[in-house]
């Protein structure tokens, strides 16, 4: 199934693989790029063409950026060499999906406008594996025609997008949902030793909680690693810790009190300074146990991630 527009894509990252994979395997006329080509090329077994240089990616109507951080799409999209290089095309509609600032946004929807290019900031809430079982879901900001034209390939992608308004609205949305996960994990972290300390196996205490009003897709998500301590990374503590850092930051901004995202930042900043970086950020279980004098064993009891 293809809509017609030719579709690009920067960032073939764990999250820009997995997008790309299934717009893909919709039948979308996608083009990808990535810097290092080889993590890239197995999409071609999907459908996709794999450019040599993001100025290719300028003839599609439609171009998708998933990369880590604002300097990165800085410099894919106006760096030498970048997407808009050749000044005499550029794409119709940029969907920019990584996590940046307000700032950067507004930085980077001014400096498209320039060449007529529409931005639609469109950050997830999601990691690979949520991605491969269709959980992904997008917050969408900038003009509602760009909206629009967008949703049938973000419908390829994820089954939920959520526009917000105009500008940099989904910016400050996502940068509120990090903070959330943060402090989240961090509170999960706490209760869940507590009761291991009082006698009770993590994953009954765990089982409650996910079959209680208060579980979520995401705890149930985060039982495997809290049970059986399999900390692969999905989301790193140093990815966290920036999105702590650019929700405080617009605290600032906007005079709101966080005392609970500005104390989970100082736990995620020790998680970093035990050298605990590595892995996955759910290691603040870890964390929690040394604190309260325990060392923690794997439970290796089977337990479902909700997901799969």
């Amino acid at each position: 199934m293809s809509s017609g527009a030719r579709v690009g894509w920067i960032g073939i990252g764990r999250m820009g693989y997995a997008m790309a994979e299934r717009l893909a395997k919709s039948g979308a006329d996608l083009t990808v790029w990535n810097r290092t080509r080889s993590k890239a090329e197995p999409l071609a077994a999907r459908g996709a063409k794999v450019a040599a240089s993001l100025p290719e990616l300028a003839g599609c109507e439609i171009v998708f950026c998933m990369v880590s951080t604002w300097d990165d799409v800085k410099d894919v999209i106006d760096g030498p060499g970048g997407l808009l290089s050749d000044e005499s095309r550029a794409p119709k509609l940029l969907i920019e999906c990584s996590s940046i600032s307000l700032e950067g946004s507004a930085e980077l929807r001014a400096l498209l406008a320039k060449r007529g290019v529409k931005l639609l900031a469109a950050p997830v809430s999601g990691n690979a594996k949520v991605i491969k079982a269709g959980r992904l879901s997008f917050v969408c900001s900038g003009p509602k025609d760009a909206y629009d034209k967008a949703l049938p390939y973000l419908k390829m992608i994820a089954p939920a997008a959520s526009y917000v308004g105009e500008g940099e609205l989904s910016r400050i949305v996502k940068i509120c949902h990090n903070v959330f996960l943060g402090v989240v994990t961090q509170s999960l972290a706490e209760i869940t030793v507590l009761a291991q300390k009082a006698g009770v196996p993590r994953h009954a205490f765990l089982d409650f909680i996910n079959q209680s009003v208060m579980g979520s897709i995401f705890s149930r998500y985060k039982t495997p690693a809290f049970v059986n301590l399999d900390f692969t990374v999905t989301f790193t503590p140093q990815l966290l810790r920036k999105d702590l850092d650019l929700g405080l930051d617009a605290a600032r901004r906007y005079e709101v009190p966080m005392p609970l995202a500005s104390l989970t930042r100082d736990v995620v900043q020790t998680l970093i300074g035990h050298g605990m970086s590595e892995q996955d950020f759910a290691q603040l279980l870890l964390l929690q146990a040394e604190a309260s004098g325990m060392k923690l064993a794997p439970e290796n009891v089977p337990i479902s991630d909700g997901l799969s």
